[in-house]
């Protein structure tokens, strides 16, 4: 028998470890307990509406309740539910790798499938490693990153990541990691007045760094197309031509993780097409099959696979549900619905109206600024904003998860108010959206956020 509301409720209370989530916060508050998902709106236990607006967890590319999802899963479980690819293969997995190697830029032709995000960046840095001991350069093992970023849980993952409130409980880590400054222009250390000079000057942090660590022990280096923590911090013009430069002077390979920017995100079937860039490695997952099955993904160029298609060399390393046959097909099936109904396109089309309503809200003296592209979007909440003066740790705290996130919960609103680096308010919806979804975004926000400034 299914358990009703008080019943689920117990039981979650009782059994379920949620995620990234203080557990004592719902001792005397009601977990909420999402059941239902159509188009951008999903619905409660007890039956109330909510507009997605950050499509679950920068997701749900193509929305709620698609029913081509669920038969293409249907259709393939029941022919072929699991298999490996551990020295085997399957038609799903080689069908979808073939399409995202024509999707990829440049010469990344071969796709190494995981089962989620942190699995992809994961492999990138076991292969970027493996890469040059196989070449002869094993003494290339280090990754660089940038300060705030997030790249995901897995050891290796969290390594590269640069928000350390996250490092600290399971440090140590795995040594040889390091960061540069991120291109949070809002806050511009230097050139705080040309957005082109900052640009630069952050990308030769990564020159600098390199030298600092011994360019001979460098592997990759990590960055996010739009940098996710932080608040969506969108590259400056040149930024990435020149890390690009820096990295084949030193040899090093450029990992564009796009696990959240990939995959119509910002327009593009990939970040580094917008931004005009050419990386030997991408990660992506989630929007790759809009979360209907869990999915990630290494994309390598061609050099990088070369060394292991002679002799007995292999990549040391396998997932045991890395093309899965069911998230395959979802996948294949998510990408004809890109196609078909245009959505990168859409996308495109539409960014400058969801920018434009955002920056209506930035007559709210708690509105520092407004960033981001394509569906991705962060608010930036200020304590002064003449000064552009922000809130120390606890009265962070009291705004974020003392009232925001429930206010806007309340009012109907699924969105992220983040405090790793100066507290944000995201947005990333569905990719079907439209201005009336805009609109219902910009007046929960600026209620929402007019009753804040109010407290403040």
């Amino acid at each position: 028998m299914p358990l009703d509301p008080e019943q689920l409720e117990e039981a979650a209370k009782r059994h379920l470890w949620m995620h990234f989530t203080r557990m004592a916060d719902y001792a005397t508050h009601d977990i909420p307990v999402i059941v239902r998902g159509e188009g951008p709106w999903v619905w409660d236990v007890k039956g109330k509406r909510y507009l997605d607006g950050l499509s679950g967890l920068f997701v749900v590319q193509v929305g709620h309740g698609r029913q081509e999802l669920a038969g293409a899963a249907a259709r393939q479980a029941a022919q072929l539910a699991y298999f490996p690819i551990w020295g085997y293969a399957h038609p799903t997995a080689i069908e979808l790798a073939e399409r995202i190697s024509e999707l990829a830029p440049g010469d990344i032709n071969r796709v190494f499938f995981t089962s989620g995000g942190s699995e992809a960046v994961e492999s990138a840095w076991k292969l970027a490693r493996q890469y040059f001991k196989v070449i002869g350069q094993p003494q290339r093992t280090k990754a660089i990153s940038r300060e705030i970023s997030y790249h995901g849980t897995t050891m290796g993952a969290l390594s590269i990541t640069g928000y350390e409130a996250i490092r600290e409980p399971f440090e140590p880590l795995v040594p040889g990691t390091s960061r540069v400054p991120n291109t949070d222009f809002y806050r511009a250390p230097v050139h705080g007045d040309d957005l082109e000079a900052f640009g630069l000057w952050a990308a030769d942090k990564v020159a600098e760094r390199i030298e600092q660590e011994g360019p001979e022990t460098v592997a990759a280096v990590f960055l996010e197309p739009v940098q996710n923590a932080g608040g969506c911090l969108v590259p400056p013009p040149g930024y990435f031509a020149r890390v690009r430069e820096i990295c084949d002077r030193y040899g090093v390979l450029l990992v564009s993780d796009e696990v959240i920017c990939a995959f119509g995100r910002l327009g593009h079937w990939f970040g580094s097409e917008r931004y005009g860039y050419q990386p030997d490695m991408i990660t992506v997952a989630k929007g790759l099959t809009s979360g209907y099955a869990p999915m990630g993904a290494l994309l390598a160029s061609d050099r990088l696979i070369e060394p292991f298609l002679h002799g007995r060399t292999s990549f040391a390393h396998g997932i045991t549900f890395g093309g899965h046959p069911v998230s395959s097909a979802v996948a294949m099936a998510n990408l004809d619905i890109f196609e078909d109904e245009k959505l990168l396109a859409h996308v495109r089309s539409n960014e400058e109206a969801f920018r434009s309503s955002l920056r209506t809200l930035e007559d709210l003296p708690i509105v520092g600024d407004v960033r981001g592209d394509g569906y991705f979007y962060g608010v930036e909440l200020v304590k002064d904003k003449a000064t552009r003066g922000t809130f120390n740790h606890e009265e962070a705290e009291r705004l974020l998860r003392g009232f925001l996130s429930p206010a806007l919960f309340e009012a109907g609103l699924v969105c992220r108010a983040d405090d790793r680096g100066d507290p944000v308010v995201q947005f990333a919806p569905p990719l079907t959206c439209e201005q009336e979804h805009f609109d219902i975004i910009v007046q929960v926000l600026r209620d929402v956020l007019s009753r804040a400034a109010a407290l403040i």
